[in-house]
């Protein structure tokens, strides 16, 4: 009989339950634990960064690809510590969690107290073992003059397509923060090969197991993608805000729709994938789902340079028009009932963006703004996943930035697995005088393997859409550099993604002037 990889250190015969501390509940957590397995197998994170603190992550899982994850069901006393250098010589915060089983053993921790605008270095340490050491920094105190801020746009890593590398690139930049936009996961069955624009190719990996439906699946789904080494060195080199789009789920899927299923039953599935995402996210606890609902969109700011409003385009959005069609114009993408962010949460951007103070205003989100024509020919066609799908709401989003005289707004979109720069303007087809926001769509990380640097229909993108000043149709990611004068987008690309270690170059920079809005090469 094999032996359980985790003991008390109060001896095997007294069992999991013995030689613990009293929680609040009565039940007892494991005291000074022992472990057969290295139990931090899927590293540390820090998130949503505040000028007196942010969130750090981790979760015990010995053995991460099986049902209970190694661990036995029982609470187990997790300590952390917090310090200015990196050796941890030099200790400001530190004390102890408790890793529950009914979230799967997972640890957040949101610390407070801490000086605004400087780095921080922190690990965790259950019994004799220690986590390796993450750094996070904390916002610039509120309001202050900030001179430049330099951070990273990441998304979109299935992980069958590709490796991590642009993760492993990402964590050298010395940045002040990432934003993940989403497709953290991707839900499908494991598969030998993958079939793009480019033709059917050998994945280089594969997923373990079939589709994923329950919280044991997603648990597992998470653990495959989060043991890979380059995304841990990018989680422990800077804090992340994270939000979803729809792989972290179901393909596709918005609010309590999913193709062919009932709702009462997508929700289901909904509520396994909340719970397995905050269990793998350095998120807050106002963002602890309840049921199938997680509270994803939120603000930040960095001081006097940027306000930052994450939005969540999924939870709350009405149906895609005409069946989700590709490159198609039909009726319904004029639904006066449509909406995208749904009524509350456009209500709150409308409100954060009439009061901000800031010189540049983020809508850091998920689905491309730009209306782009997709249809070769005459006849216009749209990506109807996309906001392009949904006319009314779009415009009414234009019209208030032009209307409010908001500006200097930069959107921060993923989703397409290629890189864009544009302009948005209220009548894109006659784009006339000064846009009211750029876009910056970034690229995938791995999604859709090794990329070309065009496609033909990029190329088409680029004749038949005025406001779209780039494509790129390679995999990387994006690094934005502003200062209060400009906004800098430097699209960062690889060669390949079907072997490590690919070459990293920056394929464009694309600029916005502050005050002007007009996307030009930087």
């Amino acid at each position: 009989m094999r032996l359980p990889d985790f003991v008390s250190r109060r001896g095997l015969m007294l069992g999991f339950g013995a030689g613990g501390v009293v929680l609040g509940s009565g039940r007892q957590a494991l005291a000074d634990p022992v472990f057969a397995e290295y139990p931090f197998q899927l590293g540390v994170a820090s998130g949503d960064p505040t000028p007196d603190g942010f969130v750090i992550w981790t979760r015990l899982a010995p053995r991460p690809l099986e049902p209970g994850h190694g661990m036995p069901s029982a609470p187990v006393p997790v300590r952390w510590e917090v310090g200015t250098d990196r050796s941890l010589s030099n200790v400001v915060r530190r004390g102890e969690a408790i890793a529950r089983p009914e979230l799967g053993h997972a640890v957040h921790v949101e610390l407070e107290g801490l000086e605004p605008g400087r780095d921080y270095f922190y690990r965790f340490i259950a019994g004799a073992e220690r986590t390796a050491t993450g750094r996070a920094k904390t916002a610039p105190a509120a309001g202050m003059a900030v001179a430049r801020s330099r951070f990273g746009v990441v998304g979109c890593q299935a992980y069958e397509q590709g490796f991590y590398t642009a993760h492993r690139r990402i964590a050298g930049e010395d940045l002040d923060f990432v934003y993940c936009y989403g497709d953290y996961i991707y839900e499908g069955r494991g598969s030998r090969t993958y079939t793009g624009s480019g033709g059917t190719v050998e994945n280089p990996r594969q997923h373990l197991g079939g589709e994923i439906y329950s919280l044991d699946d997603y648990r597992r789904r998470y653990a495959q993608y989060k043991m890979d080494a380059d995304l841990q060195a990018s989680h422990a080199a800077a804090a992340w805000f994270v939000t979803w789009d729809d792989h972290e789920v179901a393909n596709n899927w918005v609010s309590d729709l999913d193709d062919g299923v009932p709702p009462e039953v997508f929700l289901l599935r909904r509520q396994a994938a909340a719970q397995a995402f905050y269990e793998h996210m350095p998120l807050r606890r106002s963002a602890f789902p309840r049921g199938a609902e997680m509270q994803l969109y939120r603000h930040a700011a960095w001081g006097d340079l940027l306000d930052l409003n994450f939005l969540d385009t999924r939870s709350h959005r009405s149906d895609q028009p005409c069946g989700d069609s590709w490159a198609t114009t039909c009726d319904g993408v004029s639904d006066a009932a449509a909406q995208v962010l749904g009524e509350a949460q456009e209500q709150w951007l409308y409100r954060n963006l009439d009061r901000s103070q800031a010189r540049w205003k983020v809508l850091a989100q998920q689905i491309m703004v730009m209306d782009l024509d997709r249809r070769e020919g005459p006849e216009t066609g749209f990506n109807l996943d996309s906001w392009a799908g949904y006319r009314i709401p779009r415009q009414r989003l234009l019209d208030r930035l032009h209307q409010r005289r908001i500006g200097n707004v930069v959107v921060l979109t993923g989703d397409e697995h290629q890189n864009y720069a544009g302009e948005l303007h209220r009548d894109s087809r006659n784009p006339e005088g000064r846009p009211v926001a750029a876009e910056f769509v970034t690229t995938s990380i791995s999604s859709s393997g090794d990329g070309v640097d065009q496609q033909p229909r990029g190329r088409q993108y680029l004749a038949d859409n005025p406001f779209l000043k780039f494509n790129n149709a390679q995999r990387g990611y994006v690094v934005c550099d502003v200062t209060p004068e400009a906004w800098r987008t430097g699209f960062k690309v690889l060669d390949k993604v079907s072997e490590r270690n690919g070459t990293l170059t920056t394929r464009a920079v694309y600029a916005v002037e502050s005050g002007d809005g007009r996307v030009v090469p930087g």
